[in-house]
């Protein structure tokens, strides 16, 4: 099963589901990795693997240490292994990795080709494709990174069996994000599926199979469209610009990225039904899908006024206006920059 993401410039590449068998390299390869994954599944993968020399770079586990520490260790091992501008980095590993890995091969010696195998559901879905990559620092999520797409991406229901029903849950999150935004005939799927199955990773590999495909399908579709994010892509980030506020606030710690998205969803369906974008009965659908994957709905704001200024770091605020992506009812989505500031105190203040 694959997916082509189709891009100009012969970046174009495919997407494999559950199709990874003998990789051949004539060349160096790292394989980029976290302590927990590589005791896990790195045995697995390194039967698959024949390359003229194979590294292999371990990191903490954990959205805190995507940073630019972590960063320049990664770079010091890779020079002294003395890799080049041929040589191959393998990101294994979850969203973490993929964000780190596209970024140091988007900055090693100027650029080397890499390939993502995910390991978890959020990055299967979401995180490897479409050639985002980047760390966090003090002021925000994902504030340093590239534009750097892969060469490869090979999704492997295999790995996700043995993720806790918390990691599968927060990549659903980001399944139901693409759900609201583009096509709500998704969420008829998801209302019906099993998700005492799907938590307890006993869903069958077809049905598995299914939800990535579609997925990476719609991401596709966009990034094709968009590449850089000028337009279409940016409604990708659907309950992001909240999120990613809650997770500076908890110093990455508190919240999965998923849970935080999960609750900055709920955030952004309240500023909708207030600007009349979304009715009750909408809001409450994508409320009951989140809470059905066992994903938080809620969070107490130390300060709404320290929440609103948060907003200007993000990503996608020009000129000093906030670009929040909204859903203007189920399977579509806006861009809307003219909000009053009163009205979005008013959404924040239910959730103090």
């Amino acid at each position: 099963m694959q997916v082509k993401v189709n891009l100009e410039n012969n970046t174009s590449y495919n997407v494999y589901i559950n199709e990874l068998e003998k990789l051949n390299f004539d060349t160096k390869v790292v394989i980029l990795t976290n302590e927990l994954i590589a005791k896990l599944h790195l045995d697995t993968l390194l039967e698959k693997i024949q390359a003229k020399e194979l590294f292999i770079i371990k990191i903490k586990d954990g959205e805190e240490y995507k940073n630019l520490q972590t960063i320049e260790y990664i770079l010091d091992q890779m020079c002294a292994y003395k890799l080049d501008r041929k040589s191959l980095l393998i990101s294994f590993g979850g969203g973490v990795i993929s964000d780190m890995g596209g970024f140091v091969a988007s900055i090693y010696q100027r650029g080397i080709e890499f390939i993502n195998i995910p390991t978890t559901l959020l990055a299967c879905v979401d995180a490897s494709v479409g050639g985002k990559t980047g760390v966090n620092n003090k002021f925000g999520k994902n504030l340093i990174g590239t534009f750097y797409q892969p060469k490869a991406v090979y999704c492997e229901s295999k790995f996700l069996k043995t993720l806790p029903s918390r990691e599968l849950a927060v990549g659903m999150a980001e399944f139901i994000k693409m759900a609201v935004v583009f096509d709500k005939e998704i969420l008829s799927f998801l209302e019906n599926l099993n998700e005492d199955k799907f938590l307890n990773a006993k869903l069958d590999d077809i049905t598995l199979a299914q939800i990535i495909k579609k997925s990476i399908e719609l991401k596709a579709s966009v990034v094709s469209q968009d590449e850089k994010e000028s337009g279409l892509r940016m409604l990708l980030n659907y309950g992001h610009t909240f999120a990613h506020v809650i997770e500076n606030q908890t110093r990455y710690k508190k919240y999965l990225h998923g849970e935080a998205v999960s609750i900055g969803m709920n955030m952004a369906n309240v500023l909708a039904l207030n600007l009349g974008l979304l009715n009750e009965q909408e809001c409450q659908r994508v409320q009951n899908l989140l809470v059905k994957f066992k994903l938080p709905i809620s969070y107490k704001i130390p300060n709404t006024q320290e929440f609103y200024n948060a907003f200007f770091l993000d990503k996608k605020t020009h000129f000093q206006k906030i670009n929040f992506i909204l859903a203007c009812g189920l399977g579509k989505a806006c861009i809307k920059n003219d909000i009053n500031k009163e009205d979005i105190l008013r959404a924040l203040e239910v959730f103090t």
